[in-house]
Order: C-alpha cells, then structure tokens, then sequence
C-alpha cells in the first residue's frame, strides 16, 4: 500500500523540502506531487530539485471541484504554507485528510490574514513568552480544525519577528513530518 501525499504550498518552501525528504525514505508514503498557487514560488524549484513534480494553478481553478481531477489518486493533502482558504468541496472530498502547519500556538493568533510574519509581528508586539507551532486538521473556517499536535518556544526581550521566525521554522522542521507520519498511519489503521 502506497499512500500518496499533495504538498500545497505558496513560498519558498522549506517545509515542504523537509517533508519530500522525509517521506523518500517512508517505505509506503511517498510524496507524490507539490501545488503551488505562485508560478514564481521557490518551493516548485526546491520540488524540482527533489525530482517531485509540480502543478501550478490558478484562483479559478482551485475554487471549481473539477480541481479534483488533478489531485488523481491522491489520499492526503499536507498544507505547507499555503495561503488560500481550502474551498468546501475539497474538504468534503478529504474528510480528515487535510492537514495545516500554523506558526503560533492556536486558538490565539489565527484566522484570515495571520500567516508567515504577521503573526510573529503579532505575537512580539503583544509581549507574549511563548509562541510555537500548531498542526492541525482543515476545515471550512481558517485554523479553526481540531488540534494534532503543538510545540512551544519562549520569547525573550531580545527576540525580533525575524528571530522568532527563526525559533519556528526550527520546530517545524523538527516536527510537521514525523507528525503527519504519525497522523496518517492512525488514520488508515482505523480502515
């Protein structure tokens, strides 16, 4: 059984990276295709150099359910700092099956708009001591799905959104992979 994962992703794609090169040495998960709504977007290079092809598309596209057809054969879809709302027909054709990485420790700092250094400018400029990550599930509102998993980080007074981003992207990568590995073989061992 060979599980197929879609990577969405908006920027340079760093997370992705790390889960495409987790995933090669997974023997029955694989990452099969990275989605990419920025033709110029550094993460269809980083696919490229992983030897994972990519597909490039539009707003109109991904809000029409004939969308679908291009996902194939796909089982889960990994959100690695994708930017767009996920639309209701691609939930409900991925029941559970969604997942997102936040850069904050949700419920606080979420919703539209509060992606990549808006939150850690947020999150800084309210004087917070922690801040983290929070893998979650998608669902039909932003950031709102149920809880897989959080890792925090303490801010100090010296810290700036840049170094903060920094202390994020660090458990990220130390965690989004193995997570969605953990989360997906639950998954499919309740089939």
């Amino acid at each position: 059984m060979d599980i197929k994962i879609a990577v969405f992703a908006s920027g340079s794609g760093t997370n992705a990276e790390q889960l495409i090169k987790h995933f090669q040495s997974v023997s029955d998960m694989t990452v099969s295709q990275v989605y990419c709504n920025k033709p110029d977007a550094f993460v269809l290079e980083r696919a490229k150099n992983l030897d994972v092809s990519s597909l490039v598309f539009s707003r109109s596209e991904f809000k029409s359910e004939e969308f679908l057809a291009q996902l194939g054969s796909v089982d889960f879809i990994i959100l690695a700092g994708f930017l767009w709302k996920i639309p209701e027909y691609l939930i409900q054709a991925f029941p559970d099956k969604i997942i997102n990485i936040h850069p904050a420790l949700l419920p606080s700092y979420g919703g539209k708009g509060m992606y990549g250094s808006h939150v850690h400018e947020s999150v800084i400029a309210n004087k917070e001591k922690q801040s983290g990550i929070t893998i979650h599930l998608v669902n039909e509102n932003y950031d709102e799905g149920r809880t897989l998993f959080q890792a925090s980080c303490d801010i100090t007074s010296e810290d700036t959104p840049d170094s903060l981003a920094q202390k994020i992207h660090q458990l990220e990568h130390k965690y989004f992979p193995q997570i969605v590995e953990d989360y997906i073989r639950e998954y499919m061992s309740k089939k």
